[in-house]
């Protein structure tokens, strides 16, 4: 087996039965601003997307890249689909021209034929609404020689299936970096922001040892981010300059964490890296000398200054693609968009539970989930308890493309501003990421299930609930109990053991008691 890294979360897995591409992103992404680090344009898109299977994990732009699928990628090429609720990621490459898809059945052990052999595969589907746009993936591919498990950025909760039809694991490809808003974005104390961004940067690394130790592979690949900002504005969001508080730290920081803690199976790929394995058996080959790949690291600042100057064009160009600042107000429409998703979705209105300020430019409109409607700024409203200062022309823009997911566009540009008084509520970035009658009727069912809290284990001097009640995580591998605190390390979230108060957002009681 030939794994070749082609950026990012990407992949190009060759076997003797045939040629897998994953996530192949080069555009850049969010509003532009994540680019792929380090640069992957020189690569060749033409030969990597004569590929006989395609594999895109999830709808998060830096992983469905549309442009690229569509000038580069063989639409003949049989699409190894992951089994969604929602078949939101089935239309878009239908749209694109793929017509051949295996759908698989979440974490079954399947067999795909093509006319150059067999491969066993399996996809681990995730399902919960958090998980990203309705839905993100991992992918184990074994050629009855070598087995692969390309987790990139996804979260799965029990990896027995993953030994139980496979064994042992040859390699594993995942996320460690960040990938999101928090806490850059809100209107918080420098110190404490820093600070934040310290507890985020190591809570991330905790938990990619912590999906290590559970695969237990022979090698590790840590990819999957960080992306590189570019604009000028967003500059300050790459880890350049040793600040301990950036939650986007590279693959060289990662690899000193595993070595630190006693691994040395990690791995530095760059795209174009080929890792040609025989089982365990490993050589790997870098596209350019060794030197050259180091200095991308070791004086990364001037790499990425290099970088933004040729992708100058690029960026421009996306930039002239958004709507106008200037145009008619925005209630009307964001009434039209929002109002119809409210009345569907009781649960996650009342999970909210309180309006939302939402502030573009000199326009504030008020997002009221309690009266389920969208309103002008009020003379008697106060401070909102969540806000956001979004740009006008980002706000148009996603009106104008009638686009279902705020979260995988505006949010994760990290082009706005937010505040809050007290803690994260799911419910509320759950909305912003289901506005179409599908999604929300699909968010709001699985919220309102009752989800298992049956078992129990000890931990810490406490016995506690095994299921995570954020997304049932099993604590057993995931928990961290530091006094009376539990941390559940698979998203960072928090509990007070003395009374199962969540301490990360509202809601999710945790059963336990002391020993």
């Amino acid at each position: 087996m030939q794994v070749t890294s082609v950026g990012h979360a990407g992949f190009h897995i060759q076997t003797e039965a045939g040629s897998i591409l994953c996530d192949p992103w080069v555009n850049p992404a969010y509003f532009g601003s994540w680019f792929p680090f380090p640069d992957n344009t020189q690569l060749d898109w033409d030969a990597l997307g004569n590929c006989d299977y395609l594999y895109v994990s999830h709808l998060h732009k830096d992983h469905f890249d549309p442009e690229n699928l569509s000038k580069h990628v063989n639409k003949d090429a049989t699409v190894l689909l992951p089994d969604y609720p929602v078949p939101d990621l089935k239309r878009e490459l239908e749209a694109l021209g793929f017509h051949t898809f295996f759908e698989t059945e979440d974490s079954v052990k399947h067999k795909v034929t093509g006319p150059k052999g067999d491969l066993d595969i399996m996809i681990i589907a995730l399902r919960a609404p958090a998980d990203g746009p309705i839905g993100d993936s991992g992918l184990v591919v074994s050629d009855g020689e070598t087995t692969c498990f390309n987790m990139n950025d996804a979260r799965p909760v029990d990896m027995d299936v993953l030994h139980d039809e496979f064994g042992k694991i040859d390699i594993h490809l995942l996320q460690y970096s960040g990938a999101i808003w928090y806490p850059m974005v809100y209107d918080i104390p420098t110190k404490t922001k820093a600070n934040f961004g310290k507890q985020k940067r190591q809570r991330g690394m905790d938990r990619c040892r912590s999906y290590i130790e559970q695969v237990a592979a022979t090698w590790v690949v840590p990819s999957a981010g960080p992306p590189v900002f570019l604009d000028d504005a967003l500059r300050y969001l790459n880890d350049d300059r040793g600040d301990e508080g950036n939650i986007f730290p590279d693959q060289i920081t990662f690899l000193e964490q595993m070595r630190i803690h006693g691994n040395d199976g990690g791995i530095l790929m760059i795209p174009g890296s080929t890792a040609d394995l025989k089982g365990g058996e490993l050589t790997l080959t870098h596209p350019i000398p060794d030197a050259e790949v180091d200095k991308i690291f070791s004086d990364k600042a001037a790499y990425i200054e290099d970088m933004a100057k040729r992708m100058a064009p690029v960026l421009a160009a996306e930039k002239a693609t958004w709507a106008p600042a200037e145009g008619e107000p925005l209630l009307e429409a964001l009434k039209a968009k929002f109002e119809p998703i409210m009345k569907q979705s009781d649960l996650i209105c009342d999970g909210i539970g309180y309006p939302v300020g939402l502030v573009m430019g000199d326009e504030t409109v008020v997002l009221d989930f309690p009266q389920r409607t969208v309103r002008p700024r009020g003379e008697k409203d106060g401070k909102y308890r969540y806000g956001f200062r979004i740009a006008p022309e980002l706000v148009r823009t996603v009106l104008r493309d009638d686009e279902p997911d705020w979260v995988n566009t505006i949010f994760l540009s990290t082009r706005f501003e937010a505040w809050r008084v007290g803690g994260y509520n799911e419910f509320l970035y759950t909305f912003f990421k289901c506005l179409t009658d599908e999604r929300i009727a699909y968010a709001d069912g699985w919220f309102a299930e009752a989800h298992d809290d049956s078992a129990s284990i000890e931990l810490g001097g406490y016995e506690i609930q095994r299921r995570c009640p954020h997304l049932k995580a099993d604590l057993s591998k995931f928990g961290v109990v530091d006094g009376t605190n539990l941390t559940c390390n698979l998203h960072g979230w928090q509990w007070d053991l003395e009374s199962g108060r969540c301490k990360t957002s509202k809601g999710h009681e945790l059963r336990s008691a002391k020993l």
